[in-house]
């Protein structure tokens, strides 16, 4: 990792808000101290905002569209005068609802509206009525789906429909939860439905990752060479070039040009040429959300960073273990079945059923931390580890979905 990402008095990690066509429409930034508490404000002067500013907020390269971030912040922290000047087109402000709601916050709420602040309420009760006030001045309602219940929106929609909101439907948990919410109108959507398989009854693997399968099993078979698994490779030559275009990237940080498997074999090895090929498996080919490989990325390589730190036997397997902990999402099938014909060693299959081991230990790790529950890690390691692992991923993930576009 760079001499530059050290570690930080507080845990963050970003979670995607979705369009109705599951592209990413924004992040939403959750950040807490190493207690678990939430920080209730950020200076211009403090380490923390930058970093917030100079790497969560910028998006991938993949996109050429920076979107923007939404960052919770408290009733007390907009009312004060301190408040960073955020860069307008990047932050949406977001209220907490246990805001007391006052006067002088609708007042300071219009006054950010009018300098070009978009607005956003997370939170929202219906029944809350010392809310309604704040329906005049946001631009964007999130409604928690889950407390507010589904069968219950739809009228709710209807009441909200003259202030023009943005609505965000919030705690979307399943595929069909995401349709529905879809028949209602929403335009944004947060949650983890696409990290549920959209089971397709018989399903296999598709033909174009069926050489795919070929060539890992190659790669450790252990009388293979360069030599027979780059001639398996060929069989695609497209494929060989994506493979060698990842390999030559930003994200290996190699000082010379690799022009073949071969070559790439001679010069990294069995096990990290199977690191590469690996990747595309990860990568859709079925219409699913880039966003999808990307966090299977940064899981790969934030399971392979920690298990390096705490001195892990072997990291690679933990890197596989985070990068195909998804690739029944991926690829709409049980993971079980999937597992059946991806030829893996045991104790990875283990890891991804059961986390079963150090490689399942550290999967259950990151799945937590990437949810933002900061305070059901295990602490494995010192809170800031965390932190700096995740960032970092966060920019290899960036650096390997552009190679192999």
């Amino acid at each position: 990792m760079e001499d530059q990402d050290i570690g930080l008095p507080v845990l963050m990690a970003r979670q995607a808000i979705y369009t109705k066509s599951q592209d990413v429409a924004a992040y939403e930034l959750l950040f807490r101290d190493e207690d678990g508490n939430f920080v209730s404000g950020l200076k211009d002067d403090d380490a923390t905002l930058s970093v917030l500013v100079n790497s969560y907020s910028s998006h991938s390269k993949v996109s050429q569209s920076p979107v923007p971030f939404f960052i919770k912040l408290t009733g007390e922290v907009l009312l004060d005068d301190q408040l960073p000047d955020f860069p307008r087109h990047m932050f949406v402000l977001e209220l907490l609802s246990h805001t007391e709601v006052t006067p002088r916050l609708i007042e300071r709420l219009k006054q950010l509206a009018s300098q070009g602040y978009r607005l956003a309420l997370a939170g929202f009760d219906p029944a809350d009525t010392r809310l309604h006030p704040l329906l005049k001045v946001i631009h964007v309602l999130k409604l928690d789906i889950q407390l507010i219940g589904l069968d219950r929106i739809p009228s709710l929609v209807q009441k909200l429909k003259p202030f023009n909101l943005e609505l965000m439907a919030d705690k979307v948990e399943t595929q069909d939860e995401f349709r529905r919410c879809l028949e209602m109108g929403f335009v944004l959507y947060m949650g983890y439905f696409l990290s549920k398989p959209d089971l397709v009854r018989g399903k296999k693997i598709s033909g174009n990752k069926i050489l795919l399968m070929q060539v890992l099993h190659e790669l450790q078979n252990p009388n293979a060479t360069a030599q027979t698994v780059e001639q398996m490779a060929l069989k695609d030559p497209e494929l060989t070039y994506k493979i060698l275009r990842v390999v030559n990237s930003a994200a290996v940080n190699l000082r010379r040009e690799i022009s073949s498997l071969s070559h790439a074999i001679a010069l990294l090895g069995m096990d990290q040429v199977r690191r590469w090929v690996m990747l595309f498996l990860t990568k859709s080919d079925n219409g699913k959300p880039t966003e999808l490989t990307r966090t299977m990325l940064i899981r790969g390589r934030m399971c392979e960073l920690l298990a390096e730190m705490l001195d892990y036997n072997d990291p690679m397997e933990c890197f596989i273990v985070g990068l195909l902990s998804q690739l029944d999402v991926m690829m709409d099938m049980k993971m079980e079945d999937l597992l059946s014909e991806v030829p893996l060693q045991q104790s990875v299959k283990d890891a991804l059923t059961h986390h079963q081991g150090q490689p399942g230990l550290l999967l259950s790790e990151v799945e937590v931390y990437e949810r933002g529950e900061f305070q059901e890690l295990k602490k494995l390691l010192p809170s800031q580890f965390y932190e700096v692992s995740y960032r970092h991923s966060l920019k290899w993930a960036d650096q390997v979905l552009e190679a192999m576009q």
